[in-house]
């Protein structure tokens, strides 16, 4: 049957099991638009395209199925550049669908023609450096082709953005729906490189081990291997850390936990790593800038070295492993811990007197350089954890103060702003992840960060979203403020800023609101507040002139 192309489009999107799309329309993407009237699919109206593009991205890490963002061309397209660029560093998949002026018109000046003809915008060049895949479709004959070309990016092991450009009269052309039936849409599930020797080695070095730690990334939760993390821990008392993305893998209420990891942490994992550990076992996690405390070279020198990691080009890519394995990591684990249970000294579990010795001496230093200036926000992640033990969501564009102050159960999601580190990424990305799973959710960020997104809040207010919003109010961009306190001579230039009347503000978008600046305020808070139900601004007051000790040498 001949079907206009705009409606095959959606129907492809529908086989991908997309079931949302977060954006704005356009004249060049009405066709599309109009198609979607009739789909399962449904269709969020966003005030921006960059938050459509971190909804996508919320609704990515909540559901770990495909995101999805549709624009018109030009303005529409760029708006998208930078939650693309954050997908891309997270390495989501995104399908980005954007119109385009018809082609007939291609190098003549039209109206927000992004062909990259007679000097207009080259959509293709912008977003080359942000996609693993992008194509301004200008023709039929090879829709196929391109259509799995996006799949396979799409369901792959290491996935990113996929921004297809469909000009105005293409979209409008007739093809036939069989086209569909050619194209791949299912993800197949294939198992990796584990084999018997790979396995074996790992489990004899673990057991030879005096002091084996682990870290645990990303790659943990986004397998689902937290539970077999947990019995592996448990079974032989092995220590984890986490990287930041990687926060829960673990519960960090254990007392196995060392907590997390990074240049913006006061746990006592580097102490640990550094001083006790002889075996590093890397499950997941990219030894990046953050974790690796900007690659200090003493924390893994001299130590035996296990990763396993289902993206290949993670694998030593900044350091040589004894045992570097590409893998799932929760089918790994299970290999492992089948091979640990059935050798002799499977079960013989380690002693470690130094997690505690590490613990007491990295806890007095925390008290005296960072807990106690920002002793109202490290009670309000208290009482959070507190009051709720499981099944909420927490979209982080702060970091440092959940870093440190917020022990994240297993069962609890963090997902902190990591990608390009954008702010105001944390509302419009919470609101996403509402429309995959329906928990309690809390996006936290700063006032700076707060101004860059707040139209979003409408959105939530316009669908029906329940959000809390906690923000951290000291009228500046803290960081900013930090290094210039610490590096440039207390010269403050641009930080500083005049907040809104955020009560005001509230009330005009019809949700709660609520000023925080004691502990009795908080005791308050989550005696009276309906977190679950209802949108509300938190506003937290600190103090401009508190910053975190710690240097990002920046």
């Amino acid at each position: 049957m001949k079907i206009q192309v705009s409606e095959l489009i959606v129907k492809y999107m529908e086989r991908l099991g997309i079931d949302t799309i977060f954006g704005m329309p356009g004249a060049h993407i009405l066709p599309v638009y109009d198609s979607l009237y009739d789909s399962t699919i449904q269709s969020i109206l966003a005030k921006h395209e960059q938050g459509a593009a971190f909804m996508a991205g919320g609704y990515n890490r909540a559901s770990g199925r495909i995101g999805a963002c549709i624009t018109t061309a030009g303005p529409g397209a760029t708006n998208l550049v930078t939650g693309i660029a954050n997908a891309y560093a997270d390495k989501q998949p995104i399908l980005i669908i954007t119109g385009e002026a018809p082609t007939y018109i291609f190098g003549k000046g039209g109206l927000q023609e992004s062909s990259g003809e007679g000097g207009s915008i080259d959509q293709s060049a912008l977003f080359k450096g942000i996609t693993r895949y992008n194509k301004v479709v200008e023709r039929t004959d090879y829709l196929e082709n391109v259509l799995n070309q996006a799949s396979k990016i799409l369901l792959s092991e290491s996935a990113g953005p996929v921004l297809l450009s469909f000009p105005y009269n293409v979209q409008k052309e007739l093809v036939d729906d069989s086209i569909l039936d050619n194209i791949k849409t299912e993800k197949h599930y294939c198992s990796l490189n584990r084999d018997s020797q790979s396995v074996d080695a790992v489990a004899r070095m673990i057991q030879q081990a005096q002091k084996p730690v682990i870290i645990a990334g990303y790659g943990c939760i986004k397998s689902g291997a937290q539970a077999k993390l947990t019995e592996l821990s448990e079974l032989l008392n092995i220590p984890v850390t986490s990287s930041l993305k990687g926060k829960g893998a673990i519960s960090e209420q254990s007392g196995l936990s060392l907590g997390s990891l990074g240049v913006t942490s006061y746990s006592h994992a580097y102490k640990y790593i550094e001083e006790f550990s002889d075996l590093v076992i890397f499950l997941g996690a990219a030894f990046n800038e953050r974790t690796s405390y900007i690659w200090d070279k003493k924390l893994l020198e001299g130590k035996k070295i296990i990763q396993i990691d289902i993206d290949y080009s993670q694998l030593e890519k900044v350091f040589k492993a004894d045992i570097a394995i590409q893998g799932d990591i929760g089918e790994v684990l299970t290999a492992v811990l089948d091979n640990i249970k059935n050798s002799p000294s499977g079960n013989h579990r380690k002693d470690y007197q130094a997690v505690s010795e590490a613990q007491d001496e990295t806890s007095q230093t925390n008290a005296a350089i960072f807990k106690s200036k920002f002793s109202l926000i490290e009670t309000f992640f208290l009482k959070l954890e507190e009051h709720f033990p499981e099944n909420i969501t927490v979209f982080d564009d702060n970091i440092i103060f959940a870093q440190n102050f917020f022990n994240v159960a297993s069962s609890n999601r963090y997902y902190p702003n990591s990608g390009v580190s954008s702010l105001g990424h944390a509302i419009p990305a919470a609101i996403g992840a509402q429309f995959a799973d329906k928990k309690t959710t809390f996006a936290v960020l700063g006032d700076g960060g707060f101004q860059m997104c707040c139209m979003e809040i409408m959105t939530a207010v316009n669908y029906g979203i329940p959000l809390n919003i906690i923000m951290f109010n000291n009228s500046t961009m803290g960081l900013i403020r930090k290094n210039q306190f610490q590096q440039y001579q207390e010269r403050f230039i641009n930080c500083d800023f005049v907040n809104p009347d955020y009560e005001a503000l509230a009330k005009s978008f019809g949700i709660n609101h609520q000023r925080i600046v004691d502990k009795e305020d908080l005791n308050e808070l989550f005696a009276r507040t309906d977190f679950s139900n209802a949108i509300n601004l938190i506003e937290i007051m600190i103090d401009k002139d508190a910053f975190p000790n710690y240097s990002s040498r920046r």
